[in-house]
């Protein structure tokens, strides 16, 4: 008789280790580089006005183009994750948008800089749903949330950290050392990935070609399971199946959960593009210096990484109930950063508020979709939602754009977006109930 190795169950018996330490600090590092190259290109937008005499109506495509490859990514990267590995796609998607990245240092048009941003954020919104993956099938249940926060923390801090080199290096060497830094960054964290990266337990299970290097993961997480050579792996806590199904994304419960999720992925994104990227524009417009305008987005971003420290344990705790909070408090907060005559160091602080609220209610929603899927649909249950968000924030600096060519000023695109966020309010309310019933139903299946 076959001895059965629960790995579900050995997964969440486990107390945080340094094995956990290494997936969530990897994960930070990707995306730290992730998050810096998705924000770049708004901390050189008012320089690009300025050097390449643009019309501010043009930014909204050029803020797209990045954001609309990134439609793309996590599909593609989903696929491959689910057919090659979580880690495989990971280190594939780092390396596909540094090198994209690196060569937007030598862009010279602005149809040259939209077609290389189209290509890297491929990569870009690519690697983000397959990381997501990766730590929600390594961390045990009672901090799962938690941990996927943790790591995925390295998107708001990438943000910030593009403005500070912005307003410390960009005086002096161009807004092409944006570009340097972010696409070397994300190259060399891929060449790290490739030696200490595990590959997902869960995956692994369900390829049994790939039985040795199950083992060889297992011991590191594990130690002390002993493996019989007759051993069968089994996850108690999903129903999984040989091959992905589409129409399993839409089967039972998920049939409502899925689309809430979607719509809920697409309000977010497109408000987060929204105020972040319109933000340095709305205050260079006002003869601010663009260096302390950039400065707008680091705070927005700042604001972010503390949202998400703040909701980590309430989400591991109480599931998606924060989110739709998070929501209620950005309508006010989004709306009021377009009042026209405020003081710059209240827009500042109205941006910080923003950057909470958006930022962790996203992080909020992340962490939990990847917990209503099964390890086989995972990855694109996951992708697909980061899909539709991107469609969202597509969307949001087309508007933007297209609202400023006809003459409607910068301010009244936070009114738009304050408006948006309450369809995010009403689809996260209902999602709620929703997503209780079916984590205790998975954790019920067998």
């Amino acid at each position: 008789m076959n001895h059965r190795i629960d790995l579900a169950s050995i997964i969440d018996e486990q107390k945080f280790s340094s094995f956990h330490m290494t997936v969530v600090s990897m994960s930070f590092l990707l995306m730290l580089a992730d998050g810096y190259d998705n924000i770049s290109i708004a901390y050189i937008a008012p320089l690009l006005i300025q050097e390449w005499g643009l019309d501010k109506s043009a930014l909204g495509p050029l803020f797209s183009a990045g954001l609309l490859g990134g439609l793309f990514g996590p599909p593609l990267f989903g696929y491959l994750a689910d057919r090659f590995g979580r880690k495989f796609a990971v280190i594939l998607g780092a390396f596909f948008f540094g090198l994209f990245t690196l060569a937007q240092v030598w862009a010279s048009s602005l149809g040259s800089m939209m077609a290389l941003r189209f290509i890297a954020g491929i990569g870009i919104g690519g690697v983000l749903p397959i990381t997501v993956a990766l730590n929600t099938e390594f961390a045990p249940r009672r901090i799962r949330a938690s941990m996927t926060m943790l790591s995925f923390v390295g998107v708001a801090l990438g943000g910030a950290l593009g403005g500070v080199v912005a307003s410390r290096f960009m005086g002096s060497y161009g807004w092409q050392v944006i570009f340097w830094t972010g696409g070397v960054a994300p190259i060399l964290v891929g060449v790290l990935a490739l030696f200490v990266f595990p590959e997902s337990l869960k995956f692994l299970s369900l390829k049994p070609a790939r039985r040795a290097e199950l083992i060889k993961v297992l011991a590191r997480l594990a130690p002390s399971v002993i493996v019989p050579a007759d051993a069968k792996f089994v996850l108690s806590d999903e129903a999984n199946r040989a091959k992905f199904s589409f129409k399993d994304l839409l089967e039972g419960r998920l049939a409502w959960i899925t689309p809430l999720f979607w719509i809920a992925n697409v309000i977010s994104l497109m408000v987060f593009f929204f105020v972040n990227q319109w933000t340095p524009v709305l205050l260079a417009s006002t003869g601010i210096p663009v260096e302390r305008a950039a400065m707008a987005t680091s705070l927005f971003m700042f604001g972010g990484f503390a949202g998400v420290l703040a909701i980590m344990r309430p989400v591991d705790k109480l599931g998606l109930i924060p989110v739709p909070i998070l929501f209620a408090i950005s309508i006010p907060a989004v709306g009021l950063i377009g009042v026209a005559g405020l003081p710059e160091q209240s827009i500042m602080a109205l941006v910080c508020l923003a950057g909470f609220c958006l930022i962790a209610l996203q992080f909020g929603i992340i962490a939990t979709e990847s917990q209503v899927y099964p390890t086989y649909i995972r990855s694109w249950g996951v992708g697909l939602c980061f899909a539709f968000g991107r469609v969202g924030s597509v969307i949001g600096p087309l508007v933007g754009g297209a609202m400023l060519a006809k003459g409607v000023p910068v301010q009244s695109i936070f009114y738009v977006a304050s408006a948006l966020l309450v369809i995010g309010l009403l689809a996260t309310t209902r999602l709620t109930p929703l997503y209780r019933q079916r984590v205790l139903e998975m954790l019920h299946q067998s």
